[in-house]
């Protein structure tokens, strides 16, 4: 498989102002640990085979144990997260796939005991930076891996 375009070349601006809006969640009130797990599982959900590989391998640069990426895919069943992390993953989910009547007010209660109302709406627009991401990755089928060099995914050893 190719990539379709190169979007970032086709669109550097815009591409540059996305970088810079992602870089800026990067600095949120969000503990990385949550950010790659939410990362990772939104990519899972939207198939961004690119963005799935990244995020695991920033994951393990960031000391995750590789049980736990493994294990973000069937989350609910694992005993391996936090109940904060589990309410980012649900959260995760339902913004990703938003529900025809919207997000339900028990599933927003559950995920507001976890999280402060800053941090809910630092999350938020993390999911909404992955998302954004997945969507162009997949819409031009970039190539999982690709990019390694440029990010410094190398480091991760999973080449």
């Amino acid at each position: 498989m190719s990539q379709r375009i190169n979007y970032v070349h086709q669109s550097p601006e815009l591409f540059k102002k996305f970088y810079e809006f992602s870089n800026a969640v990067a600095e949120c009130a969000i503990e990385q640990t949550v950010r790659d797990l939410v990362s990772l599982r939104a990519s899972q959900m939207n198939g961004c085979g690119f963005c799935v590989d990244m995020h695991v391998k920033e994951a393990k640069i960031h000391g995750e144990r590789e049980l736990r990426t493994h294990h973000v895919a069937i989350w609910r069943e694992s005993a391996l997260f936090s109940p904060r992390e589990r309410a980012a993953l649900a959260w995760t989910e339902v913004l990703t796939r938003l529900p025809e009547h919207g997000v339900p007010d028990e599933l927003f209660q559950r995920v507001r005991e976890q999280f402060n109302e800053k941090e809910l709406s630092d999350l938020t627009y993390a999911i909404m930076a992955i998302n954004g991401w997945n969507r162009a990755n997949v819409a031009f089928q970039t190539v999982p891996g690709s990019s390694d060099k440029v990010f410094g995914l190398e480091k991760a050893n999973l080449s």
